[in-house]
């Protein structure tokens, strides 16, 4: 059996891991008990009442919290001639065509995020293999295909948070950093959770928003009430 470190049962003394706390007394938790020398990221599950093997129960999507991330974002950009002069300007860290797919196939993964304009589609197709397993091949739905890269690059580097609903119904994302402070971080969890219960899909039948809670990258998880999430 793995021993505790002193840190994580300071942490577990702090509060009862079965009892339902409001958002608020969640996040306060745990940003309290985010005491890693490094900063932590704080992180949002929920656990929804979906099947994504069907279509029309998919919950995927994107959500621009207004605090950012905090994470340091790098982006590549499928573009050429003008959307390519476009792209460097607006901050793009990379920008090409086949040379982009020719280094990605290579095993070149240097970037976080994916644009592309759409004519660049068919040289996007080619290493679909690569990046779709990474969640990082671009998508219209995602705003990652589009002629406007300039504005997608601002989202991604602004702290645009792509989600998507894993096997099990599970969908978490990180919402941002222990130095954020609590209402920066409460913030953000309010505008991520109610994307969520806005992403409904017309499929669901029962239950849809079924558990919450919130953690931090080594802290433990707070089990978040529901009554207190606006719906």
């Amino acid at each position: 059996m793995a021993i505790k470190g002193k840190r994580i049962k300071n942490s577990y003394s702090s509060f009862d891991r079965e009892n339902l706390y409001s958002l608020e007394e969640a996040v306060k938790l745990v940003a309290e008990n985010a005491k890693a020398k490094f900063d932590e990221t704080i992180e949002v599950s929920m656990n929804l009442g979906v099947d994504p093997k069907h279509a029309d129960q998919l919950v995927r999507g994107v959500c621009q919290l207004p605090n950012g991330n905090g994470k340091t974002v790098r982006v590549a950009v499928f573009a050429k001639g003008d959307k390519a002069d476009e792209a460097k300007a607006a901050g793009a860290d990379i920008v090409g065509d086949e040379d982009l797919m020719n280094a990605i196939l290579g095993g070149k993964l240097d970037f976080d995020r994916c644009i592309a304009t759409p004519d660049m589609m068919g040289v996007v197709g080619r290493v679909a293999r690569v990046l779709g397993p990474k969640g990082m091949m671009p998508n219209p739905k995602l705003g990652t295909v589009t002629a406007d890269v300039k504005t997608a690059i601002s989202n991604a580097k602004a702290g645009e948070v792509q989600y998507r609903v894993e096997k099990n119904g599970i969908v978490h994302a990180g919402i941002g950093k222990a130095s954020f402070g609590e209402e920066k971080i409460l913030e953000n969890a309010k505008v991520f959770i109610s994307q969520i219960i806005k992403a409904k899909p017309t499929g669901v039948k029962g239950t849809y928003l079924q558990r919450i809670a919130l953690s931090s990258t080594m802290g433990v998880g707070v089990k978040v009430s529901l009554s207190s999430v606006d719906s």
